[in-house]
């Protein structure tokens, strides 16, 4: 199991951390040697943090070795593909071929659990909720014609277009590793929502992201992703996955409360202690292994952390040299 890092960068809006402080705690990140990839959110108006392409163009100059992605593109609905695949080639040149990009269908849907900040989103960008899952498969579609053929032509229900090309093309070939993030779990209990998501998983993506699941629902989700990529005949084999989890090192009671601040803060909610016992690494070092480890064994490729704390720097060097040693 690798792991990557999960800047907080909803936290800029709440003052959890500083722009200067999210760059300096990648370029250190990365420079540890620990780190797979570095990861970043994405959110437009319904839960506004710094711009994620924009953020990520500024980590590409101030790393050199990490991969640099979403978790998860929400916006990716929104997005018109066109300019999204200019801004990710433009991206994957930045950083030498290191990019990811997880796109998700984002909130929204009708769901009376999801925030009303959703509608109103997709009411200023004109865009109906129900068009979320197509809006998806076809812009992956689109994002891989641009980036695979010079000129390119595509004629879908959302895009329409005729001999036009993005240039320069991504380094990555045969271009930059899309994947879906995706949680049958945590918003549905409906077995025919699980099959689609992770059907859709396996038909179209590189790999797959979830979070806010149990080791067993991990291995679950996992292996009905590699069962349909096989069914779609691709090789499920080459299929990444990966988990972000929450990690707090510390006195544990100390660090529950500090972590239920920090994602009730970032969620605008009031979780309970069972849901982030579930969700988050809490306390010595010792009990945050144990928790990670039962993912490694449930199959998870990368684990990446996020830190429910407000001194995130604090807590990536209590990390990588209290807890990965652990590991």
């Amino acid at each position: 199991m690798k792991l990557g890092l999960l800047l907080p960068n909803q936290g800029v809006v709440f003052g959890a951390v500083t722009v200067a402080e999210l760059v300096e705690m990648a370029e250190r990140a990365d420079g540890m040697g620990v780190f797979d990839a570095i990861f970043v959110g994405d959110n437009l108006l319904a839960k506004p943090r710094l711009e994620s392409v924009s953020l990520l163009s500024a980590l590409a100059v101030r790393t050199k070795t990490a991969r640099l992605g979403t978790a998860c593109m929400a916006s990716f609905p929104l997005r018109h593909p066109i300019v999204l695949a200019a801004q990710w080639a433009a991206l994957d040149n930045l950083c030498e071929g290191r990019s990811i990009l997880v796109a998700c269908i984002g909130g929204g849907g009708g769901d009376s659990s999801i925030p009303g900040q959703f509608s109103a989103e997709y009411k200023a960008f004109g865009v109906e909720t129900r068009e979320r899952v197509g809006r998806l498969t076809e812009g992956i579609q689109v994002l891989r014609t641009l980036w695979t053929e010079d000129p390119a032509s595509h004629h879908g229900k959302f895009f329409d277009f005729e001999g036009i090309a993005v240039r320069p093309q991504p380094v990555k070939k045969p271009c930059p590793p899309i994947w879906i993030a995706n949680n049958p779990f945590a918003f549905s209990k409906d077995a025919d929502v699980f099959k689609r998501a992770t059907d859709r998983v396996g038909r179209l993506a590189d790999g797959w992201m979830t979070t806010m699941a149990t080791p067993e629902q991990f291995r679950e989700g996992w292996m009905a992703v590699q069962e349909a990529a096989t069914a779609h005949g691709r090789d499920a084999a080459a299929l990444e996955s990966c988990l972000y989890y929450n990690v707090h090192i510390g006195d544990e009671q100390t660090a529950y409360v500090e972590t239920k601040r920090f994602l009730d803060e970032y969620y605008s909610a009031d979780f309970g202690r069972e849901f982030i016992e579930m969700w988050t690494a809490f306390g010595t070092p010792e009990a945050c292994a144990e928790k990670i480890r039962v993912f490694k064994e449930a199959g998870v490729g990368v684990l990446s952390v996020r830190f429910t704390a407000f001194n995130q720097m604090a807590q990536l060097e209590k990390f990588v040299a209290e807890v990965v040693p652990l590991l």
